[in-house]
């Protein structure tokens, strides 16, 4: 088992799994509702999009997560503008801003003297330097993700299956947007660091995919998530510290395996289940029919 505790004896493995718990905690909650609503998408374009503020803040020394918030805030509130006053349906309004976000922060960092570096940190992140007051943060936007999360629960529910029930119903349909574009934001900012802008989303979703092959409710598919998160932040430490990869695409490619192997899982789950619910004589059936044609022949005569 020595190769399993011994990489937590490091003060920067601990904080680095303490963190990753909290990623995956925020990313289960979010991850879930994205997954439902299918906005993986916008996901994807406020992780690319938060890119310039970034850059900035990396140039000119200013906190980090400051500069990412600030402009994943700001390619936010362009998708809405975009969608409402320049009349473009809602994907074309996200493609445009993602890759106009994108090459303006590459154009910005590329002023860097440590450019490679620098890009690197910032695509592919690096959860072994985080701080105890990164933690600190992220444990307050835990409990700010899961009080809006419960607050909301009713109205995001309703939103999902028929926004026009839901307003007739008096639960806010376009505030249940608002605060989860607002949930995915949060998200996406606070795991930048543990996986960089590339691959936050991998956190976002492969849990929420994982964990919804084996639940029936949105409360046990967000506990299922955070599950399957952390089993990916533990892995990929693991992989990490063993192999010597980086640690951030260790941990999100552990959870994309991790959801390609609770999809076969629950397929053959699903096969069993299915094969002993069969009828006796339907399974003497297709017992017969699967036999060599000798025998049947044979027991025929």
């Amino acid at each position: 088992m020595s190769w399993l505790l011994s990489p937590f004896t490091a003060e920067f493995m601990l904080r680095a799994l303490a963190s990753g718990v909290l990623i995956a905690g925020i990313c289960a909650v979010v991850g879930t509702w994205v997954v439902v609503r299918g906005m993986a998408f916008l996901g994807e374009a406020i992780s690319h999009g938060m890119l310039p503020g970034v850059a900035v803040a990396t140039l000119i020394g200013a906190p980090v997560v400051l500069g990412a918030a600030a402009s994943a805030v700001v390619m936010s509130g362009a998708i809405g503008i975009l969608q409402r006053r320049g009349r473009l349906s809602y994907d074309t309004s996200i493609g445009l801003l993602f890759v106009g976000m994108l090459s303006l922060g590459v154009i910005i960092v590329s002023h860097s003297s440590s450019f490679a570096t620098d890009a690197t940190a910032m695509l592919f992140g690096d959860v072994l330097a985080v701080s105890r007051g990164d933690i600190a943060m992220l444990a307050v936007a835990l409990l700010i993700t899961v009080a809006v999360a419960a607050w909301l629960h009713r109205s995001f529910v309703a939103a999902a299956f028929d926004e026009r029930l839901a307003q007739t119903l008096g639960l806010r349909p376009r505030l249940a947007h608002v605060a989860l574009t607002g949930l995915v934001t949060l998200a996406v900012v606070a795991s930048y660091q543990a996986v960089g802008t590339l691959l936050v989303v991998g956190m976002l979703i492969a849990p929420a995919v994982a964990a919804g092959r084996w639940t029936r409710s949105i409360p046990s598919t967000m506990l299922l998530a955070a599950a399957f998160g952390t089993a990916a932040v533990v892995t990929g430490l693991l992989v990490s510290w063993h192999a010597g990869t980086a640690a951030g695409p260790s941990i999100a490619g552990s959870a994309v395996l991790l959801a390609a192997a609770s999809a076969a899982a629950a397929g053959a789950a699903r096969r069993i289940a299915g094969w002993h619910a069969c009828p006796e004589p339907l399974t003497r059936l297709l017992r017969l029919e699967n036999a060599p044609h000798t025998t049947v022949t044979e027991s025929r005569s």
